[in-house]
């Protein structure tokens, strides 16, 4: 099935997010730099198992396939509860410490100071070196009950290739990297970490999903792409993200104001028209409960 024509223009401006390594938006995973499918099939909701954790609250997982593959999660129901998950994905690359030295911003604490003020859950998908380089907004975020953090890998490193020009992973360090990136959480104190995991790029593939499967994380892509990377102006963005949004969305955006910069201006337009009607905002984590 091919996406639809807005999602593919969509991605002409993620395709930068090789050069600035600060763009977490790209192809639904069914090959390597596919665009999402925004009639995803119904096995990538399917029911999900408990976590591993025996307690009845711990955050909901979809089973590893029969092939050893981790699972893929794109959206939740599509009937019932019109409910929508707002994602922002913190990128940062393992060497993007002298820019961030320079004065670069890849936070966006105004946004998260929005989502707060409007009362909007949301799920952030974290990478390790952003944590380290911005801890006390890492602890804040993560100990905050309206958000879930998220791991997005260390270092922003392309898990299967061609991934909009991203360096890639060393053979063999995929489960390594899911892991330093949650050992960052922990020592910067993120409490509220959900085993939950987004490619670099959204870029994966089979061996991709092997390879992080041991981590027991969950895959989650997304059906609704809001082209906030590197848009200048927040009109568009936020046209594009009311235009897509069906019950049970995931919406990719970003907490970066290097490369988003406009991100926190269309949030305060899309939260109160999707409310209007009659969406409710949940985190990741409700939908796949509920799925």
């Amino acid at each position: 099935m091919h996406p639809p024509t807005h999602i593919l223009r969509s991605f002409a401006a993620l395709a930068l997010c090789g050069t600035l390594a600060a763009c977490g938006g790209g192809g639904s995973g069914k090959s390597s730099t596919a665009a999402p499918d925004a009639a995803a099939p119904s096995s990538t909701a399917a029911r999900p198992t408990p976590a591993a954790s025996p307690e009845a609250s711990a955050p909901p997982t979809l089973p590893v396939g029969s092939d050893g593959r981790a699972p893929v999660f794109f959206h939740g129901k599509r009937g019932g509860a019109k409910r929508v998950a707002l994602t922002f994905d913190a990128d940062m690359t393992s060497d993007q410490g002298p820019r961030a030295a320079r004065g670069e911003r890849f936070d966006n604490p105004e946004l998260i100071t929005t989502l707060r003020r409007l009362k909007v859950p949301a799920t952030v998908f974290m990478t390790g070196r952003w944590a380290e380089q911005y801890p006390d907004q890492a602890r804040s975020i993560g100990g905050d009950a309206l958000f879930e953090v998220a791991n997005h890998s260390y270092s922003h490193h392309a898990f299967s290739t061609p991934c909009y020009g991203l360096p890639v992973i060393p053979r063999g360090g995929a489960r390594a990297d899911v892991e330093r990136a949650s050992a960052a959480f922990r020592t910067a104190g993120v409490r509220h970490a959900v085993p939950y995991f987004r490619f670099p790029g959204g870029c994966y593939d089979d061996a991709a999903l092997r390879a992080v499967a041991p981590a027991k994380v969950t895959a989650v892509q997304w059906d609704v792409v809001s082209g906030d990377a590197f848009a200048k102006k927040a009109g568009p963005v936020a046209d594009q993200v009311l235009a897509q949004v069906k019950p049970g969305s995931v919406v990719v955006m970003h907490c970066t104001r290097s490369a988003a910069p406009t991100t926190e201006e269309a949030v305060r337009r899309i939260v109160p028209e999707l409310r209007a009607r009659g969406y409710e905002f949940v985190r990741v984590s409700d939908l796949i409960a509920g799925s």
